[in-house]
């Protein structure tokens, strides 16, 4: 008989409805038969592009020896990381407050109050029955010490991460920065990319700091690990070179081995992240990456609705990577006599290349005009017999047994990959990205936006159409604020930022903490758990209290509006000490800091040729730049610019430079005034 998550439509809890173990959603039936029976919770936590999680599921949770325990002693509840982070934050902070790591799958004990006693992440079978059976013993014949233990690190999950409110008026210099980047540049991997350590994540707003650092500082260290960094994960097997996209994270310390899923996260930053570095060194394999994963996106990733997916499973036919991977025999059959060709180009060997015999994951090892060179070829001909060959191997690909696919269209992440879209718009001005982003755009506004609320998860359930679908997360508004506010610069059209205002109004009213003058995670008028958490510091996404700081730095320029430009000064104030400490983990509000002291350009373009000359501006790379303009425009920098003719406005600290009709005119001023703001710096 198929369990309590029979009736969800989470594909996770789905792939746990037939499990032997007596499952339950989080919800007041769970959490009332705990306290009515006065059984230890256990909140089971994963998402379903998780390897480890299938494999404890396979060992335990599918085994009935086990299942008999679990339902004799415990109250059991499953989780999806990705609709419930506010649970996943509590639990994994406890966790790592307790072995000092965490990850997925993530289990922990609770009491039946729902604070925590024990929990770690994934356990052999073996090890997971003593487990249980120890810690129902623990609960039947000492209480009082579960008790005590649970007040104790209950108090630590609300001690940790929290931030003193700094009140005193600071102001930054370089210094701050050099004290930032030195102690950070020790850890780059300058051989291989990335830092010097495995497994090696993407870490998309990493590189993106030192970009727009090495722009704006004049710093080679930076600019040379950035490029390095894009370059060897375009090579490498974490690319699917043959399908687009990239997988969560390299197991090896060279980008070659992937852990094979690919979360729509990840592809969206990345997208964002080479857009932005081919507008600062055009590098044709940016290029290449930007349009392969966002036509990866386009074909796997999207729903008919225009919704993105969540993500593709890391196995197919229980074995991870087997859609990925091919053996030389199956590429002559496929390739023919180009295969040998083929082969050079992604280090296929007759043994494998990686662990499972046979088998190979493709990666680069040299630039295209190297091997052409080697092999007699000139670059348009060895080009056009790969691109040939990809095209055969997908096409073959496509016929096998399909990684599994998390359906669930989540808005913070939607709202990221809408904001990658309108940024490989505005580099590469490819219209069908455009037209992709405001589908998208119109998608959230319909299916996940009441008025000024959010809705995190779109569902296909009627459920989902009155309005009763999961509440939205900080991160939700911040990122389809940020999306927005990304759509009005490539387009001028108004509407996009005022649903942005509303959005960012909301969050105001209902995240804001007056106290701490940062963010909560979870509404003030959500469910209440035992503990209320800011997100705070970067990790593989960006922290929503980060996010939200770029966003109503944005805005206040935009709108003129000092309340906003007070709450995210107020933000950064609050976080800037703690940056030097742990840079890469403070990536995001680094950015910040780099605006904060070089200053931020509003630069407006109005009249007829505004899309023209906004094309022409976007070919040069100017990151601490706010666009805006039109044929008409209501915000306040617009009033008194519109009049005939286009006409370019470059303004910075409510002063604007005398308007020009060349963007290359414009560059000067920007050159011009960057000079003289760090002089005075």
């Amino acid at each position: 008989m198929p369990n309590k998550l029979i009736h969800e439509t989470s594909p996770y809890l789905l792939q746990h409805a037939q499990n032997p173990v007596e499952w339950y959603p989080w919800g007041k039936e769970a959490l009332s038969k705990a306290q009515s029976e006065n059984k230890v919770i256990l909140v089971s936590i994963g998402y379903s592009a998780c390897h480890w999680c299938h494999v404890m599921e396979h060992e335990s949770f599918e085994d009935d020896q086990v299942a008999e325990i679990m339902n004799r002693h415990f109250v059991c509840i499953k989780i999806d990381r990705e609709e419930r982070p506010d649970i996943d934050q509590i639990y994994m902070n406890a966790v790592q407050l307790m072995t000092g790591s965490g990850g997925w799958p993530l289990n922990c004990f609770c009491l039946p109050d729902q604070r925590p006693i024990y929990g770690g992440t994934y356990f052999q079978k073996n090890d997971w029955m003593n487990l249980l059976l120890n810690l129902a013993d623990f609960w039947n014949k000492k209480p009082k010490e579960a008790q005590e233990y649970a007040v104790k690190l209950t108090e630590g999950i609300r001690q940790s991460e929290q931030f003193n409110l700094i009140t005193d008026q600071t102001e930054y210099s370089k210094k701050d920065l050099l004290d930032i980047f030195e102690p950070w540049k020790r850890l780059f991997d300058m051989l291989e990319g990335g830092y010097n350590r495995a497994p090696k994540f993407p870490l998309p707003n990493n590189w993106q700091f030192m970009l727009r650092y090495a722009h704006l500082m004049k710093n080679d260290a930076a600019h040379v690990s950035a490029r390095l960094t894009l370059q060897k994960m375009a090579f490498g097997g974490i690319y699917d070179h043959i399908g687009g996209g990239f997988a969560r994270y390299s197991v090896d310390g060279q980008w070659h081995v992937p852990h094979f899923e690919k979360m729509l996260y990840d592809n969206a930053q990345l997208v964002s992240l080479y857009a932005e570095a081919y507008q600062y060194t055009p590098d044709e394999i940016y290029k290449e990456v930007v349009y392969e994963t966002l036509d990866f996106i386009k074909r796997e990733m999207t729903s008919q609705e225009s919704g993105f997916y969540s993500a593709l499973d890391a196995d197919s036919e229980g074995i991870e990577g087997k859609f990925y991977t091919f053996t030389k025999d199956e590429l002559r059959t496929i390739l023919g006599e180009d295969e040998a060709l083929f082969s050079i180009y992604y280090n296929v060997t007759e043994g494998g290349n990686w662990e499972e015999e046979h088998t190979n994951i493709f990666f680069r090892a040299q630039e295209d005009t190297e091997l052409a060179l080697k092999l007699g070829l000139s670059i348009t001909e060895l080009k056009k017999k790969i691109a040939i060959a990809k095209q055969k191997v997908l096409d073959y690909r496509a016929k096998r047994i399909r990684p599994g696919l998390d359906d669930k269209i989540l808005a913070s992440w939607n709202g990221m990959m809408l904001k990658a879209y309108t940024d490989a718009y505005r580099v590469f001005a490819e219209k069908q990205f455009l037209d992709i982003a405001i589908t998208n755009a119109n998608f959230i506004l319909t299916n996940l936006s009441q008025n000024s609320k959010l809705t995190r998860v779109y569902k296909t359930s009627s459920s989902q159409q009155d309005g009763s679908g999961e509440a939205a997360f900080l991160d939700d508004y911040a990122f389809v604020i940020d999306g927005l506010i990304g759509l009005y610069e490539a387009t001028f059209n108004e509407k996009w930022l005022q649903h942005a205002k509303r959005f960012t109004d909301y969050a105001i009213a209902n995240f804001y903490d007056e106290e701490s003058r940062l963010f909560f995670y979870t509404s003030k008028i959500g469910e209440q758990l035992i503990a209320k958490k800011q997100e705070i510091m970067d990790n593989v996404i960006p922290s929503s209290n980060s996010v939200m700081a770029h966003n109503l730095f944005k805005l206040g320029h935009l709108f003129d509006n000092i309340q906003y430009i007070n709450i995210s000064a107020q933000q950064l104030r609050n976080v800037q000490p703690h940056i030097k400490s742990y840079g890469s983990g403070y990536s995001n509000w680094s950015s910040l800091l780099l605006n904060a002291i070089f200053g931020m350009f509003e630069i407006a373009i109005t009249g007829p040729e505004t899309e023209i000359k906004r094309t022409q501006l976007e070919k040069n790379y100017i990151p601490n730049k706010i666009l805006l303009g039109g044929a008409a425009g209501t915000l306040p920098l617009l009033q008194d610019k519109m009049n005939n003719g286009t006409k370019i406005f470059v303004c910075q600290n409510r002063t604007c430079s005398l308007p020009v009709t060349e963007v290359g005119d414009a560059i000067k001023q920007i050159i011009n005034l960057s000079t003289v703001y760090k002089n005075l710096k």
